[in-house]
């Protein structure tokens, strides 16, 4: 039984329940399971041996469970291996009072026209924070970040943004431009692939800076600074469909960052990184939050909860919502 990464995407139920199955299946069959995984804390009392692969192809390590981690944790965090029990490095950040960012009032959301799969909701995301929205799948997170991004339209109700609710006049971020939105409401989507563009990552990194009119000098700053942040200056000409699903990510994380907007939400940001790669993911969300900016994430994963901190918005699969 060979899985790649199984419980990616999972809410905590669904990984549990993916985890006992593999397990019941195994016993009871007697196949040989092979597991490919970053979150090894997931699999590890199933484990007898551990291959550990060096970025360049080599080996960094081959053993029972216990003897690797014991003898090679330090080097195998510093590589990326999520090493069962090892800390993170990070500071937990906490809620800090703010105005409101977006704020939403008797909001229905759905994907396709009619078909409703939240309603009433009365929402906030405070400025300067982060603001986790969590629950099962299916419970409509993706739908209602695309919808707080104002990508897609409400079904009843409004989301509106911190220039309305300041009284200021203008549109509802449905109705503001690509150019607008570019500057006020990034979006990352669930699936990386959706918004590349171009057929290099410097190119991908350049396109937000370059619609919004900057010179060549603040573009290839701008570039240059997140490919380095994010590990990927040795791909800056590569494809970025030929990319790994973790690198993918980082690099669409990084697109939408490239144009600085005010909001930044984000569709399971941390989905197929390594120790190495989320660390470096949520070390960057974090400055941007202390630069003034507001995240949105939505996510499975506690760690994110935990380091991010701040408001937390929970869906419920019957339409139930609390913030």
């Amino acid at each position: 039984l060979l899985l790649d990464e199984p419980t990616a995407n999972l809410d905590p139920e669904g990984v549990r329940e993916v985890r006992a199955s593999v397990e019941r299946a195994v016993e009871t069959t007697g196949a040989t399971l092979v597991v490919v995984e970053h979150r090894t804390p997931i699999w590890v009392d199933l484990m007898t041996r551990v291959i550990v692969l060096a970025a360049d192809g080599g080996l960094l390590a081959d053993g029972a469970p216990a003897q690797v981690f014991a003898a090679h944790g330090d080097v195998l965090a510093d590589a990326g291996v999520w090493v069962p029990d090892r800390g993170i490095d990070l500071p937990m950040l906490e809620q800090v009072p703010a105005s409101d960012a977006l704020k939403t009032s008797a909001l229905s959301i759905a994907r396709e026209a009619g078909v409703v799969v939240q309603s009433g909701l009365d929402l906030r995301v405070p400025r300067a924070n982060a603001t986790v929205i969590t629950g099962p799948n299916g419970a409509g997170k993706s739908t209602l970040a695309l919808t707080l991004a104002g990508l897609i339209p409400e079904q009843a109700g409004e989301v509106r943004s911190a220039r309305e609710l300041a009284g200021r006049k203008g549109p509802r971020p449905i109705r503001w431009s690509s150019r607008e939105l570019l500057t006020r409401i990034g979006m990352v989507f669930q699936e990386p692939e959706h918004q590349f563009l171009t057929q290099t990552l410097r190119d991908e990194l350049a396109v937000g800076p370059r619609a919004l009119g900057w010179d060549r000098a603040k573009t290839d700053g701008v570039v240059e600074e997140l490919l380095e942040r994010l590990g990927l200056v040795s791909l800056a000409l590569a494809n970025p469909f030929t990319l790994s699903g973790g690198q993918k990510r980082r690099l669409s994380v990084a697109t939408v960052l490239a144009g600085a907007p005010e909001v930044i939400v984000l569709d399971e940001p941390t989905f197929g990184q390594d120790r190495r790669g989320w660390i470096s993911l949520v070390a960057l969300l974090q400055e941007e939050i202390a630069r003034g900016r507001s995240i949105v994430a939505v996510t499975h994963d506690d760690a994110v909860i935990r380091y991010l901190g701040g408001h937390r918005i929970e869906l419920g699969r019957e339409g139930e919502a609390t913030s």
